[in-house]
């Protein structure tokens, strides 16, 4: 993985994301998230945080993010 942006977004249909305005947003919010996350992990790194362990943490984070396409209802508990 590179921190540039791809060259084209794959779409949830197979087709690449083609609007102008989406292709924007995604390239801004990538450059904001390559952002925080590289300051987030320099700042683990130089506290004493275990490089490759920080790497690992950050993973699981991203493997972890629920997904905004989960019916609302399928979290459990009461609303």
């Amino acid at each position: 993985m590179s921190l540039t942006p791809p060259d084209l977004w794959p779409g949830a249909d197979g087709q690449p994301v083609a609007c102008r305005e989406k292709l924007k947003v995604l390239a801004e919010n990538h450059a904001e998230a390559t952002q925080v996350l590289r300051d987030v992990f320099e700042d683990a790194v130089l506290m004493g945080v275990d490089e490759a362990a920080m790497r690992r943490i950050l993973t699981g984070l991203v493997e972890n993010l629920p997904s905004p396409r989960k019916p609302a209802g399928s979290q459990g508990g009461a609303a």
